[in-house]
């Protein structure tokens, strides 16, 4: 399956659901109480992070994209600190608040990455339905997708009242179901439950061929658009009315914590289809997405370059031969992982041991190392007629299979400036035997703090000594 990153900026989505507030208390621990035979917690650190509606909320708002959430809560701090988070990382949020009852907070007691203990402080919410959904028409003017983040908290009771309003709109509905009675979410576009919840519902599944009659099942009689069963280390199923199921393998390379998973599932998913992907792709791009979010501890937002660079990996597109716009967007990714980048160039016209250690004495400069190579009419005017002997896609290519080459990308001017002033690498490499002053774009690099360095070639190695001898056995 081809998959591509989406126009996150382009996909606003709305989460309206049951909003939490999910607290850390870290610290560590050396002793027994004299109490009781429990662990004494020595609490040092303290964090607080959005949870519940809220947490898919903020996914989507990591991804690039435009998020609201519309929830419930008490008038109390927990509510003032949800709301201020949020508001930090680029969500719009419009809370129901009631005097009398508190913000659902769910304590977590941490030591050395491990959780010993979790407190939950809530009651059911008597929301004004009336009042929420007034609220969220509001707001369904200007989203493509509606998120129905229900934990059976409360905040939800009128999920087909909210249901209808969106799909009046053309706006697509998904929902993770939570509860005995899936009923209230007749006519959604999509629901994500999983294997419990689904099996909670149908009875048993005893092997494929079951879980998809019933999830058939299902779907005909709730006149739900779609059916995402996520399963846990065997993957996901995506079973649609009168298509075959599509069956998605677990993506996760270790398991840390499954804590908010389900909340990244859906909200990439909405993200990817407010973006106007088709759903087996939006579905792939979960299911990858999901891989990533239980590598980390606790609830926690999956980034727009995290993602993408699972879909470069997923696709072998993490390296290789790229055009500019494909090279910013990598770069971009590098950096948002911390990594140097480094840049060196030149015509390659005939690969010799003098540029695979001069490449890999670059590289260990960085992280990343990118070459920019002259086209074929470039290679012309600076080395004259006869040459380049290997036109610009072999030459690339051949650049591509090294170990120590990231990227490769052609330009067509004599010099790379004006490529240097486009991707502003960390380190300009060079080889040869002249100083910093005579490399060619040392002033751009040092101009925005980069560094230059020159390195030597192998001695003895040149294509225009191999061109010559070449020639010289020919004749």
């Amino acid at each position: 399956m081809k998959l591509a990153m989406p126009r996150f900026d382009q996909a606003p989505v709305l989460v309206v659901g049951d909003v939490m507030l999910d607290r850390y208390w870290h610290g560590s621990t050396q002793r027994i109480s004299p109490e009781a035979p429990v662990p004494v917690v020595n609490v040092q650190q303290r964090e607080d992070r959005p949870g519940g509606a809220a947490n898919v909320a903020l996914n989507i708002a990591a991804l690039g994209a435009p998020a609201y959430v519309v929830g419930v809560t008490g008038q109390d701090e927990a509510a003032d600190a949800l709301s201020e988070r949020l508001t930090a990382a680029g969500v719009a949020s419009q809370f129901q608040r009631i005097a009398t009852q508190p913000t659902i907070v769910k304590l977590r007691v941490m030591s050395r990455h491990q959780q010993l203990l979790r407190l939950d402080f809530e009651e059911p919410f008597n929301t004004d339905t009336d009042a929420l959904a007034a609220d969220v028409e509001q707001l369904l003017d200007q989203v493509k997708v509606l998120i129905l983040s229900d934990y059976g908290k409360g905040a939800l009771k009128n999920h087909q009242a909210l249901i209808q309003l969106a799909r009046a709109r053309g706006i697509s509905v998904l929902a993770d179901p939570k509860g005995c009675d899936f009923s209230i979410y007749r006519g959604a576009s999509l629901i994500t439950p999983n294997l419990h919840e689904f099996e909670t519902i149908v009875g048993k599944c005893h092997d494929e061929a079951e879980l998809v009659a019933k999830g058939e099942a299902l779907m005909h009689e709730l006149e739900l658009g779609a059916l995402l069963i996520t399963r846990s280390e065997q993957g996901m199923t995506l079973l649609r009315p009168g298509q075959p199921e599509l069956h998605l393998p677990a993506r996760a390379r270790e398991v840390f914590d499954v804590t908010g998973a389900g909340d990244t599932v859906i909200s990439t998913l909405a993200a990817a289809i407010a973006a106007g992907e088709e759903l087996p792709q939006a579905v792939a791009l979960a299911n990858l997405a999901a891989g990533i979010v239980v590598g980390k501890l606790g609830t926690a937002a999956i980034s727009a370059p995290e993602l993408r660079r699972a879909v470069q990996r997923e696709q072998g597109s993490e390296r290789g031969v790229m055009n500019v716009e494909q090279l910013l967007v990598a770069i971009e990714d590098a950096r948002a992982h911390g990594e140097k980048v480094v840049f060196t160039n030149g015509c390659f016209d005939i690969i010799h041991a003098g540029h695979v250690g001069y490449l890999e004495d670059a590289r260990r400069e960085g992280d990343r190392l990118i070459v920019g190579i002259n086209d074929d009419a470039s290679v012309s005017r600076l080395k004259g007629p006869g040459r380049p002997i290997n036109s610009v896609d072999r030459r690339m290519a051949v650049l591509a299979g090294l170990g120590a080459v990231d990227w490769v990308v052609s330009f067509s001017e004599d010099t790379p400036e004006r490529l240097l002033e486009a991707i502003r690498p960390d380190v300009l490499v060079k080889g040869g035997d002249y100083g910093i002053d005579g490399v060619v774009g040392a002033p751009i690099v040092q101009a925005y703090g980069g560094t230059v360095k020159v390195l030597s070639f192998v001695d003895s190695c040149s294509t225009t000594a191999i061109v010559e001898k070449i020639k010289t056995q020919r004749d």
